[in-house]
């Protein structure tokens, strides 16, 4: 078959070389024929054409009428074939002018648009034949634009960076001693048994409240115990997480700590005498004088009281300022993880780095001597380069907060059964509440912040906050729901996305395996001394004490993200009237994560975990 466009055949194609070895044939005799056949229009000669009209004018008039005739016989031959022809000509000219009629742009416009999820949902399959759900494709499109542009400009983003120069004036300084003890434990009133529940981010809020409450009533604390639960699903013990020895010796001159209860209560029946405490008998953030009147009497009649189930029992204010920095002392001082943790997490940093050596304070506050010993060869470079800068994001979409939040995801039915059938399985408690309560429809859930961020909104904030398509994102967690379809429009955009699962070998995590508790650890240290932290979900437990540490300790370089559901739900509703432009959606996103990093004082009430910044915990140097 030819060139298209062409008026010869491909001369290497059989018909070609036969047409080919024909022209040169009758080239070769009469040049005139062959510039017939080669050009497929016969171009007579003058002189032929005078002298062959001269010759067979007398043919002409005998010639006329017998071909006059042959002409009549054909046309009522095909006569038939004729007609149909003609009709089937018109045929498919009425239909090309009806097909444009129905496509006419003023048709378009009146005839309703097709309908679509509230999210604007797209699903397309994916490799590993789940459907992937992107709810916000209009918005994606622009942001991949956007970073493609930023790729060419080589522009880095200013939030890699702490927005404000207030933050480096503070400093952390809860270890200065200023106890009412000062070790001295002659009036101890007796023991403090603590079962604290919950993951490693719960357990560990639980052991300084229990400090705290230890320090109130001068009373000894044994080490606190951890119990199993069905959700972790992990056995771990204090002493398997952190460090016991170090964990007294630092508190040793605030509050009395040993490791067992003595032989002769032991053999007691806490709740027979009285002595166990649970979340029933004490108000959510009691304050001190809820224990002095209620725990103090049962401690000093029977010697002995069993916080059992223990956590968020302590409130923040009101609470003498000693006690306050008593809690900031154990979270950001006393408690350091075990050897095997710091060793792991210093070699996932390493790693994610390329680089062997401390950055700041967190690298040696988190990962002790680990950050520079055993320099494996493997995966790390040398240290004359600058350290790899990466991001480390925590999502909070797991199947258990998906479900609990009843939001709509874009899932469609499939997902709407799917959570549902979790829920009726996992949280009874909800489902009893919801039959009797007016139900809210998951667009209100959505405008009033309580929906987690889906790793497709996750992506749009950081690319509307400037940070480049090749940055280096830690997954924290990594059980997000949908799994990797789920987590496509996220990688689409920023590809370099990693977990510890990527990074250290299946013998490295091995011993690690069925502990949860230890694993969140390691998630914990990647999430703190990452160059910049983001967090999707403020109420959060690991992103509250993650932001605590990194302002601690951090020197004003630390720089976390902190997206306002609400009000990026907002921006994000725009999506679906498709009138929000990219420059429009980026202003508003900045402007939200500015005003959520300056720099404030802990206020009234909240969390020393998560904001400690106050007097109490840090000191500010003008």
């Amino acid at each position: 078959m030819g060139k298209s466009g062409s008026k010869h055949g491909d001369a290497n194609s059989p018909c070609g070389k036969y047409q080919f070895r024909y022209q040169k044939m009758l080239q070769g005799s009469d040049p005139t024929k062959g510039r017939r056949v080669s050009g497929g229009v016969y171009q007579w000669d003058k002189l032929e054409l005078f002298n062959g009209l001269k010759s067979n004018s007398m043919k002409l008039g005998s010639l006329k009428g017998a071909y006059v005739g042959k002409r009549h016989t054909w046309i009522h031959k095909h006569f038939s074939s004729i007609v149909f022809t003609i009709l089937l000509m018109g045929f498919l000219f009425l239909l090309d002018s009806f097909m444009g009629s129905i496509f006419e742009p003023s048709v378009l416009q009146s005839s309703p648009p097709p309908k679509k999820l509230s999210t604007e949902t797209e699903m397309f399959g994916d490799k590993s034949g789940k459907n992937v759900v992107q709810m916000y494709g209009h918005l994606a499109s622009m942001a991949s634009s956007a970073l493609a542009e930023r790729e060419l400009k080589q522009e880095e983003s200013r939030f890699w960076k702490e927005s404000y120069r207030k933050a480096s004036l503070w400093s952390p300084c809860a270890d200065r001693k200023e106890s009412r003890n000062t070790g001295n434990f002659q009036s101890n009133t007796g023991y403090i048994l603590v079962s604290a529940n919950g993951g490693l981010n719960q357990q560990r809020v639980a052991v300084c409240n229990a400090v705290a409450v230890a320090s109130l009533l001068n009373a000894t604390l044994v080490i606190p115990r951890f119990l199993y639960s069905n959700v972790w699903k992990d056995p771990s013990q204090f002493g398997d997480i952190y460090q016991e020895d170090y964990f007294m010796k630092t508190l040793k001159d605030e509050v009395n700590i040993v490791k067992d209860l003595p032989p002769h209560l032991k053999s007691l029946n806490f709740k027979e005498i009285g002595s166990l405490i649970t979340d029933a008998d004490l108000t959510k953030e009691a304050t001190p004088l809820e224990y002095i009147k209620k725990i103090l009497p049962i401690l000093s009649k029977n010697g002995v009281v069993h916080f059992l189930g223990y956590g968020n029992r302590l409130g923040f204010d009101p609470l003498p300022s000693d006690l306050q920095r008593l809690r900031c002392k154990c979270n950001y001082h006393a408690l350091k993880f075990v050897p095997k943790i710091q060793e792991i997490g210093s070699l996932l940093i390493r790693r994610i780095r390329k680089y062997n050596e401390p950055r700041n304070k967190l690298d040696k506050e988190l990962l002790g001597d680990f950050i520079t010993k055993s320099k494996s060869k493997s995966n790390i470079q040398d240290t004359d380069r600058e350290p790899l800068k990466y991001l480390a994001l925590h999502l909070r979409f797991e199947v258990d907060m998906v479900a609990y939040s009843l939001c709509d995801f874009g899932g469609g039915k499939v997902e709407k059964d799917e959570l549902q059938t979790y829920r009726e399985s996992h949280f009874p408690l909800l489902m009893q509440r919801l039959k009797k309560s007016k139900p809210i429809s998951p667009q209100e859930l959505r405008n009033s912040g309580r929906c987690p961020l889906t790793p497709e909104e996750a992506a749009l904030v950081l690319a509307a906050l400037g940070f480049m398509s090749d940055t280096y994102i830690y997954l924290a967690g990594s059980q997000i729901y949908g799994g990797k379809s789920r987590l496509r429009p996220l990688t689409n955009l920023y590809p370099n996305l990693i977990t510890k699962e990527d990074l250290l070998s299946p013998n490295e995590l091995a011993p690690f395996n069925n502990f949860s508790s230890q694993l969140a650890a390691v998630d914990f240290i990647a999430c703190a001394t990452s160059d910049v932290f983001a967090i999707t979900d403020s109420g959060s437990q690991l992103s509250s004490l993650v932001l605590g540490f990194r302002t601690y300790y951090g020197g004003g370089h630390a720089p976390t993200l902190r997206p306002n559901k609400k009000r990026l739900a907002e921006v994000l509703s725009k999506n679906n009237e498709n009138v929000v432009n990219w420059n429009d959606f980026e202003a508003r996103v900045k402007n939200m994560i500015s005003e959520a990093q300056s720099v404030r004082l802990r206020g009234w009430g909240r969390s020393i975990y998560r904001q400690p910044r106050c007097p109490e915990c840090m000191c500010r140097f003008q």
